[in-house]
């Protein structure tokens, strides 16, 4: 045990690749593009596993410039992977991605850190850069789905006030079943790693309520930003 927290050994890691590989094979019989979940599964592993080591840098380092290169960083890879599902993406889309993001998430990240937790200093790796993380992924889903979605009506012919209203109510949906599943379907990430790592029920409540209130406002804020005069792309 190290800090109330079991440690998992690389064998016992190992484990847990079983079910992929479960699905792998379905996927391989199936023809239901194996090549593509193994390339995400490899990626996720190499990634998980320098980040890992990266962030334990990071944290020691206590740096105002890292933390912000670190955030820019995220905020532009959050970006460019949210056009993932575009049918002709292009530079300004990007931007206008990367805007919506800044400040739907980037506000919902300031209010959190520096309102709620009121961190010292306010830039305290260990608490942005996992708070970072979670907003500018949430944000950046939710574009995708609702890019994708608004793409989908436009081509249907849909008007393009319309089509943004629906984009953004199927956008907001995955966020919306998550707040009514919790504590009730699931326990979420930050509050099953709190309570593993010892900490109050009741208290790891509560940084979870803030991390379903800060996830749903970054997600609606984005997408709500990125559908205003979003380039209408028709067939």
């Amino acid at each position: 045990m190290s800090g109330g927290v079991a440690e998992i050994s690389l064998l016992s890691l190992s484990l847990s690749f079983l079910p992929v590989l479960v699905v792998l094979y379905i996927l391989f019989r199936w023809e239901a593009d194996a090549r593509g979940a193994f390339y995400a599964v490899s990626r996720m592993l190499l990634q998980l596993l320098l980040v890992g080591y990266f962030l334990g840098f990071i944290f020691q380092s206590n740096s105002l410039l890292v933390v912000a290169g670190v955030l820019t960083l995220m905020l532009m890879m959050a970006a460019w992977i949210s056009l993932r599902t575009a049918r002709a993406s292009s530079r300004m889309l990007f931007f206008k991605a990367l805007f919506s993001i800044f400040i739907g998430g980037g506000s919902v990240l300031v209010l959190v850190t520096q309102g709620v937790l009121d961190l010292n200093p306010w830039y305290a790796p260990n608490y942005i850069i996992p708070l970072a993380g979670m907003i500018f992924a949430n944000s950046m889903t939710a574009i995708s789905l609702v890019l994708e979605r608004y793409e989908a009506e436009i081509a249907r012919d849909v008007e393009e006030d319309e089509a943004r209203v629906i984009a953004f109510k199927a956008g907001m949906i995955p966020v919306v079943n998550a707040l009514l599943a919790v504590g009730l379907v699931s326990l979420p990430g930050m509050m099953t790693g709190q309570i593993l790592s010892g900490i109050e029920p009741h208290i790891a409540a509560r940084y979870q309520i803030m991390v379903m209130c800060m996830i749903f406002g970054s997600a609606g804020i984005s997408t709500s930003l990125f559908l205003m005069r979003i380039p209408v792309f028709r067939h």
